[in-house]
């Protein structure tokens, strides 16, 4: 009796994408199910049909060697013979998601390794460091690979053997009417293997708990925040397994006289009010801990900025640098002596020759603006 044609048998055209051609199958499937027609050999036969045909039309080459050469194509082996898998490849492959991803998680479970895990490490560093760079070294407590056992987790002179309850899978399969539910095996926890002879330094685990050494190297110029990764330097993974990386965030300490604003630096610098008035230089503290001068202008006033042109930070992966800006504030004399009173009142009380310019601009127009509000209120 000649086979039926499998686009007629998933109830498809033949140029049926894979969207419709899944979907017929899932209807079928679940129509002709044995378990839905228990002692039905003729749903189980047509059960078999549906499975067949979507095994060869769901595979790109099989499909076209059907197309070509029809039934004939697999003549000597059928479709399992050129790399189908049968009903239950299919059902991974339909419900694998419900199920913790199929045999493709079993694969990974059969080796019974895992990556270790990553690592975060804070350290706090200077403002200077974080200007000029340092190298440091840090402790960090960690799991690394037993050395008595190289990671297997078995004692000397035996290894790992296979999961006699999951078969190397690390995941077992319970049937519950149509569906088939997957978990982790709980013999081997999903690893695959079982130690019968566990490692007396580790307890099987194939890692210790050790606290490692590491150099670290801070990079000139790196900011408050910054994320450094030591790749590899995390926990050690578990039977061979990789290991996971260690972050290294960064937190710049306040500095007691510069504020950061990216590559930029202030600085607040009081300043005596007859050097405000008269001119003259000051001396500042620069990063790198030197000294720069400053010329103060006749008549400064508090807030005036001054700019050190790449007297700032260091710029991340770069030989340039941002400026430093002083902020002055004048400061006002406190416990004068009767003699400074004295001069500080005649100054007071002199005014400025006719055609010249006051000496308090700023303080006379506040004052002229006020009156004039107060004149406008009482018209």
């Amino acid at each position: 009796m000649a086979k039926p044609d499998y686009y007629e048998t998933l109830g498809v055209n033949r140029g049926a994408d894979e969207k419709a051609l899944k979907s017929a199958y899932r209807k079928l499937a679940m129509k002709y199910h044995p378990d839905r027609n228990p002692d039905d050999d003729a749903a189980e036969a047509k059960f078999k049909e549906v499975n067949e045909a979507y095994d060869v039309l769901k595979d790109d080459e099989k499909r076209a060697a059907y197309n070509q050469f029809g039934h004939a194509a697999f003549e000597g082996g059928g479709p399992g013979g050129a790399g189908g898998g049968g009903f239950a490849d299919i059902f991974d492959e339909m419900f694998g998601d419900f199920m913790g991803g199929g045999r493709q998680a079993g694969n990974r479970g059969r080796a019974g390794a895992s990556r270790g895990a990553d690592l975060r490490y804070n350290m706090q560093i200077s403002l200077e460091d974080a200007f000029q760079g340092r190298e440091t070294q840090i402790r960090v407590p960690t799991a690394v690979t037993c050395e008595d056992c190289n990671g297997s987790g078995a004692s000397k002179g035996s290894h790992p053997t296979t999961c006699g309850m999951c078969q190397g899978r690390g995941k077992v399969r319970a049937q519950q009417g149509f569906f088939t539910i997957e978990r982790t095996c709980p013999t081997c926890n999903g690893t695959g293997q079982v130690i019968e002879d566990p490692c007396q330094t580790c307890g099987g685990s194939g890692r210790v708990q050790k606290e490692k050494t590491l150099k670290v190297t801070i990079p000139a110029g790196v900011e408050d925040g910054t994320r450094i990764r030591l790749a590899g330097e995390g926990e050690a993974g578990s039977r061979g397994g990789g290991a996971g990386d260690l972050y290294i965030f960064v937190a710049v300490a306040p500095h007691r006289m510069f504020q950061r604003d990216a590559a930029d630096l202030h600085i607040r610098v009081p300043i005596p009010m007859a050097t405000a008035a008269l001119g003259g230089s000051i001396e500042v503290p620069t990063i790198e801990g030197k000294r720069a001068k400053v010329t103060i202008p006749k008549g400064a006033q508090s807030g005036h900025q001054f700019r050190l042109r790449g007297k700032g930070m260091s710029v991340l992966r770069s030989q340039a640098r941002g400026d430093m800006y002083i902020d002055v504030v004048v400061e006002t004399p406190v416990n004068l002596s009767k003699r400074q009173e004295e001069l500080l009142r005649e100054f007071q009380g002199e005014k400025p020759a006719k055609g010249e310019s006051t000496t308090s601009p700023e303080s006379e127009g506040f004052f002229s603006r006020v009156k004039e509000l107060w004149e406008d209120l009482t018209d």
